[in-house]
């Protein structure tokens, strides 16, 4: 539901262009990983095309939430589907990678439980709490996507090694997913901090 200019309220269709883009992004998760993990993540046409899969999903993120709240087309389906889509990519990436083994798995153990215990949380206060999103947050979220996005990238030559680009690139993302875990522990305590704020203060009359 919308307000209107009159203050009245209008159903806002769930067949809208951010839903879509939303879908959209879900549908691409398991293609995004095939492509990722194709002969051991050692094809660089597939790992190409897996580095184009996140940087679009990372895109359209941006975009049908800023297309939702510019047309007014919030809808409750947005509110639920947005964020599943966006932990389910990057956390096809972090798993990904993972098993290819350019990220350690306690790194993607530690930010998934982070992000997946904050995702179901924020959905089940939806109706009675609203957390607005923190710089923290939208820190973290850029840092992760360049991170995850450089380490996507086909890096390795065909014998496994890295050359000097290769290795300036693979370091830099691993710099960047350092201030990524670092801003994701730290958001994610903001984010509880605020919700125990919250809870405590008195419902209004």
């Amino acid at each position: 539901m919308t307000p209107t200019q009159d203050g009245a309220e209008r159903q806002v269709s769930n067949w809208n262009l951010p839903n879509v883009l939303t879908s959209l992004r879900i549908v691409m998760v398991p293609f995004f990983g095939w492509a990722l993990l194709v002969d051991g993540g050692d094809s660089v046409l597939w790992r190409t095309v897996a580095c184009a899969l996140f940087v679009v999903a990372m895109i359209t993120d941006k975009i049908d939430g800023d297309i939702a709240r510019a047309r007014n087309l919030v809808t409750n389906f947005g509110k639920i589907a947005d964020p599943i889509a966006d932990k389910a990519i990057t956390g096809m990436a972090f798993v990904g990678l993972s098993v290819v083994g350019d990220i350690w798995w306690w790194v993607t153990i530690v930010v998934l439980v982070r992000e997946w215990s904050v995702t179901v949380l924020r959905l089940s206060l939806l109706r009675d709490i609203v957390i607005p999103a923190a710089q923290s947050g939208k820190v973290k979220t850029t840092l992760q996507a360049l991170a995850l996005g450089l380490l996507c990238l086909p890096l390795r030559q065909v014998d496994g090694a890295l050359d000097t680009v290769g290795l300036v690139v693979f370091y830099l993302a691993q710099v960047l997913l350092a201030g990524a875990v670092a801003m994701t522990m730290w958001s994610g305590y903001e984010f509880f901090r605020d919700v125990r704020r919250q809870r405590r203060e008195p419902a209004p009359a």
